[in-house]
Order: structure tokens, then C-alpha cells, then sequence
């Protein structure tokens, strides 16, 4: 059982900061990755086009914001 999960967290932040991977290491990670969804029946898709539509209108959305902010405009809150 953990105890202190800010310690665990720190822990894993440093790891993760300080650990350098080499290619076939990072490989290695991926394809255990992809093992696992396969496994878990993730992969393959059943059908690879399911959402496209609605991540085509969300990315219209997103791209069409203005980078700069309009003036005497409310903020969102």
C-alpha cells in the first residue's frame, strides 16, 4: 500500500526526468505498447474512419480561433 504518494510521484517525475533511453529500448517499450493493446483488443481497429467526421469539425473549430484576442471581448469563464 502506498503511503505517501507525493513521495512516489516525486520519485517517478525524477526517474522520468533523468533516464535516458536508447533506441532500441524505446522499441522495445513501443512494441510491448502495442502487444498489450492488441491483447487487449484495441488493435486492429474494427473500424479505423469511426469519428473522423467529429474530430474533422473539432480541428475546424480549434484551427479557426484567433490567435490574437479580439478587443472588448468578455473572457470565458
Amino acid at each position: 500500500m502506498i503511503k505517501n504518494a507525493k513521495i512516489i510521484r516525486e520519485f517517478e517525475e525524477d526517474l522520468i526526468k533523468n533516464e535516458r533511453l536508447t533506441l532500441p529500448k524505446k522499441y522495445r517499450i513501443i512494441e510491448g505498447l502495442f502487444r498489450e493493446a492488441v491483447a487487449l483488443g484495441v488493435f486492429p481497429l474494427k473500424n479505423p474512419l469511426e469519428g473522423l467526421e467529429t474530430k474533422i469539425k473539432i480541428a475546424r473549430v480549434v484551427n479557426s480561433v484567433s490567435e490574437t484576442p479580439v478587443k472588448n471581448r468578455r473572457p470565458v469563464r
